[in-house]
């Protein structure tokens, strides 16, 4: 069986940026919206899934994560506005 790894972009209503990966998307969101993880993301209210990519390498998806982690925050913003020019929630229509 082929694993699948995804790094993700969660944003706030004020834009405010949370970079992760994951090897379940639709279950790392769901723990995020329902405030099951602790930290930056509950404390600042990031909870919208705006951009993500998928691999079967967990070593590219750990690699680009920190790369997207070590860009200007324009930079990030640009890359959200390309995939997702209106900043919709990606998974709103999931079952969370």
């Amino acid at each position: 069986m082929e694993r699948r790894y995804f790094v993700y972009i969660l944003s706030s209503k004020t834009q405010r940026l949370y970079i992760g990966v994951t090897n379940d998307l639709e279950r790392r969101v769901a723990q995020h919206k329902r405030r099951e993880v602790e930290g930056f993301t509950s404390r600042y209210n990031i909870d919208r899934l705006v951009y993500y990519e998928e691999t079967n390498d967990v070593w590219v998806a750990l690699n680009r994560e920190k790369q997207l982690k070590g860009w200007m925050r324009i930079r990030k913003l640009e890359l959200v506005s390309a995939m997702n020019p209106e900043w919709r929630d990606l998974a709103a229509t999931w079952r969370t």
